[in-house]
């Protein structure tokens, strides 16, 4: 059995094709980084933060992200830590997962290891209906469309011990000999009346960016501690702020030394609207 893809057809293109060239499209976007991976694979990063909304508003944002992992060394596994919008606890999938590309092999061996050693559920409910890790999966194939490669689809909720996840990870790792890239799927700022946050009413590009600027700078010195004390004092409504902070936690037992913001808009910048918008960043972590 394979974990179907949801948000097809919303999120993203349902055909193959189309799913191309909408990810290209990504790439070339004056948003966007402006190119397409080089085919030469010799940078050695360790995790990316990127969003996972629409590719027509956060695609470009992604591309920053997926381009550097295009253009570094193939992981054994890439780990993505992705949150549940339906509230549901931290878990593991070991289904392998499905796109209009095709089927994304899970590793299913690291994946019950680290389930045995942490205590981590695995739950294929939880991440049935959950987008945040799916919405990743298609610019994880199209940056590989020449290798073959494996996931570990994770939930990082409320509930989690960040750093005992974190070292659990890195023991699972170190006991597979396995090596790894990570992805923090999140958004940032949720700006709106829908959203039910609306802390501003003047400037809002300027505050959305002054705001989350405030967030990106603790992440950029792998604090998570003061990263998430930063979201809970200003009640900010970075929906995945637990799978960045064990982004983080993680990276910083892998050897990181420093975290870089390569592009940060907004959906407002896009449609030229600000009464309802989102923040998108990709930050990669070295």
């Amino acid at each position: 059995m394979t974990r179907q893809s949801i948000v097809d057809g919303q999120f993203y293109e349902s055909d193959s094709d189309k799913l191309n060239n909408q990810i290209e499209s990504c790439f070339k976007n004056r948003f966007g980084p402006g190119s397409l991976p080089s085919k030469t694979r010799d940078k050695n990063i360790i995790g990316v933060v990127c969003p996972h909304a629409g590719y027509a508003f956060s695609g470009p944002c992604q591309a920053f992200s997926y381009k550097e992992i295009g253009e570094s060394k193939l992981p054994d596994v890439y780990i993505l830590f992705g949150l549940s919008h339906s509230g549901f606890n931290s878990c593991i999938s070991t289904k392998d997962w499905e796109t209009p590309f095709g089927i994304v092999k899970t590793d299913k061996e690291l994946g019950e290891k680290l389930s045995e050693m942490s205590g981590l559920p695995i739950d294929e409910v939880a991440h049935q209906n959950e987008h945040s890790i799916e919405v990743q999966l298609p610019f994880l194939q199209f940056v590989n469309k020449n290798n073959d490669f494996k996931i570990l689809p994770i939930i990082i909720s409320y509930d989690a011990d960040l750093k005992k996840i974190a070292q659990y990870i890195k023991e699972t790792l170190d006991q597979t000999k396995k090596t790894c890239i990570l992805i923090a799927s999140s958004d940032f700022t949720h700006y709106g009346l829908n959203y039910g946050f609306v802390p501003f009413s003047d400037n809002i590009k300027e505050n959305m960016y002054k705001l989350d600027q405030g967030a990106i700078d603790f992440i950029e010195k792998l604090n998570s501690d003061k990263f998430l004390d930063y979201t809970e004092e200003k009640q900010a409504t970075i929906c995945g702020k637990h799978p960045i902070a064990a982004l983080i936690e993680t990276s910083k037992l892998l050897g990181a030394k420093k975290a870089e913001l390569l592009k940060y808009y907004t959906s407002g910048d896009i449609l030229k609207d600000y009464n309802s918008a989102v923040g998108y960043a990709s930050i990669i972590i070295k």
